[in-house]
């Protein structure tokens, strides 16, 4: 009975180790399956579409939503911002979509050539205008045609004028009394000064005691007539201008800039230009005016250089 007791006793114990050794810990070969499970899904390839990466699938092939073919998905990279997409070459061509670079110079440092057309203008701040400084009637105007040059000094008209021969008289009549109302004759000088008369013509009207009737209008500056106001036999007002006259010394270059061009450009920035009529023969200029206005219709912004 004793022997059969120990052969029972060690044959139990040598199951269990029999046991222990086929099935080991449950906890290990659990844990073993998980890592072989998880290694698995990592090393699966995923792909998805640019345009909705909600789709996902484990080939390539085309979104099942819009076509376009799928791209890898790469699941170490983090999400896409909001408004972000991702598009390959392929993708890009289906959607015909078209890139360039922007900013304010290219790639190696120099600034962005800007090639724009532009028109030749008047330079406002030099159009002047010759008036006439009394009321009359235009008796000859030396002016004939538009484009003429004109010079400082240069007689441009003949008026007649009733008031100027009043003030005349009355001039006359002052010298008589030139000792004793000495205001008076000074008043007289004076009216006929604020007429542009000067100090020789009224000089001369007081040592020859005669009046004229006809008074010639000279050029207060030089320039090119652009404008003609009026022609012989008109009748003219004090202030009234007889001429318009521009000053090409200097012209403004008038040009467009497109909405996307406008931060390249600044005022005081230096321009080379070239002309139609001198192909060869480059110009510089600066930019000394931008228009604060957008224009609507054509998306562009004028630009104007001295």
């Amino acid at each position: 009975m004793n022997r059969k007791a120990i052969y029972i006793v060690l044959s139990g114990i040598a199951g269990l180790f029999l046991g222990w050794l086929i099935f080991g810990k449950p906890n290990d070969r659990a844990n073993s399956s998980v890592e072989v499970h998880e290694h698995k899904i990592e090393d699966q390839q995923v792909w998805t579409c640019s345009m909705h990466p909600q789709i996902m699938q484990p080939e390539p092939g085309d979104c099942p939503i819009c076509g376009m073919e799928l791209i890898p998905a790469n699941m170490d990279e983090e999400g896409l911002a909001m408004n972000e997409i991702k598009m390959t070459k392929n993708a890009m061509a289906l959607a015909n979509i078209g890139t360039t670079v922007i900013g304010e110079g290219k790639e190696d440092g120099s600034m962005t050539d800007i090639s724009l057309s532009g028109r030749i203008r008047v330079n406002e701040e030099e159009e002047l205008v010759q008036a006439s400084y009394f009321d009359g009637r235009l008796e000859r105007l030396n002016v004939s045609y538009e484009g003429q040059d004109v010079k400082r000094g240069q007689l441009l008209a003949t008026i007649y004028a009733p008031d100027l021969v009043a003030a005349q008289q009355e001039l006359l009549s002052s010298l008589s009394l030139k000792e004793s109302q000495p205001a008076l004759y000074k008043a007289v000088r004076n009216k006929l000064k604020l007429w542009k008369l000067t100090e020789d013509q009224i000089n001369t009207i007081e040592k020859t005691g005669e009046v004229k009737e006809y008074f010639p209008i000279y050029a207060n500056v030089s320039g090119t007539v652009s404008k003609k106001m009026f022609s012989e036999g008109d009748y003219v007002k004090q202030g009234e201008p007889l001429l318009k006259l521009m000053n090409l010394n200097s012209v403004w270059v008038e040009f467009d800039v497109y909405e996307n061009q406008i931060s390249s450009l600044e005022k005081g920035d230096k321009i080379t230009l070239t002309t139609t009529a001198y192909p060869n023969k480059s110009f510089k200029a600066t930019i000394t005016f931008i228009d604060p206005i957008l224009n609507e219709s054509t998306r562009t912004v004028g630009y104007e250089l001295l």
